[in-house]
């Protein structure tokens, strides 16, 4: 199957196209979105596909979708992407895409942590902290947390850098109510899918979850979840603490992009960006596939 990395979809009024989905209006109350094998890394979109990666991070989402739907109400439908477009279109929506309900959107980023990795692995070293919160003593690289934190933040415009905030500052844009309850039921769909998770061999370090708002007020969890676009996956039987475990995620193109050279200098992980090898490419396609293999038994 060819690689998507954009639609052209006429039938229906484009809404946005973010790093990875492109989203169109389905009458006032729905939504089509749809995954391209766009990738991006450190906030940019790289100018090269990943094939078939729209549709195994759709697969996952909705994986997760469907196994965590007790915990809190998703912005699923049911209804089959390719019954709304025409018969011209549907090689664009096939197995990529989703209809769900159109929410109001909360701009605030539901970051979990379960262990030491990334910017919190940085962030503790230099402050004893992860984004404000005190942690123990003597912590290393990669080392799982007492309890899963949340870490939350400001949702950026395109192009920029996603700000971490204080729960504080949560409370003060959506107010303590709604703020705590995104908070708990974020640490327990983390809880609940970390769990699973460990089943299958594969420990979630950390992930990103996104809400919205229905005609009701009632919470709703959106966009996607516990895919390895937005979560550090990393494979049990090679994982222990002090080191940078591999991950199924994209941190294989960020590892890449770290060293690359553009005019002879370091890239600045500002856009453009520098052309992925084809080995690259193909590697990431194959950690994709083999994360959804693993976790779902699909693939």
């Amino acid at each position: 199957m060819p690689a998507l990395y954009a639609t052209s979809i006429k039938s229906l009024p484009l809404l946005s196209k973010g790093k990875v989905r492109d989203v169109y209006a389905l009458g006032e109350d729905k939504l089509l979105m749809v995954t391209t094998d766009r990738l991006s890394a450190f906030d940019v979109v790289m100018g090269e596909p990943i094939p078939e990666k729209g549709i195994v991070l759709n697969q996952m989402a909705n994986f997760w979708f469907d196994k965590l739907a007790s915990v809190i109400p998703n912005h699923l439908t049911g209804i089959d992407p390719a019954t709304v477009v025409p018969a011209n279109e549907v090689d664009q929506v096939k197995g990529r895409a989703v209809v769900a309900k159109r929410l109001k959107p909360i701009l605030v980023e539901a970051v979990v942590r379960g262990y030491l990795a990334g910017s919190g692995w940085k962030d503790y070293k230099e402050t004893g902290k992860v984004c404000g919160i005190e942690l123990p003593a003597g912590l290393e690289n990669a080392q799982k947390l007492p309890e899963p934190i949340f870490t939350p933040a400001a949702k950026a415009e395109a192009g920029e850098h996603d700000e971490n905030i204080s729960f504080d500052k949560v409370i003060e844009l959506i107010g303590e109510k709604l703020a705590k309850q995104i908070r708990e039921v974020s640490i327990r769909l983390y809880k609940e899918a970390s769990d699973y998770a460990a089943t299958r061999g594969i420990i979630i370090a950390d992930t990103k979850f996104e809400f919205g708002l229905d005609d009701a007020g009632q919470l709703v969890l959106m966009d996607e979840i516990l895919t390895a676009d937005s979560s550090r996956f990393w494979p049990a039987e090679t994982y222990y603490v002090g080191s940078n475990p591999p991950s199924y995620d994209k941190q294989f193109v960020r590892d890449w992009l770290e060293t690359a050279q553009v005019n002879g200098k370091l890239w600045p992980k500002t856009a453009p960006a520098p052309q992925l090898p084809a080995e690259v490419i193909e590697k990431t396609a194959q950690k994709y596939r083999e994360a959804l293999s693993r976790l779902t038994k699909q693939g």
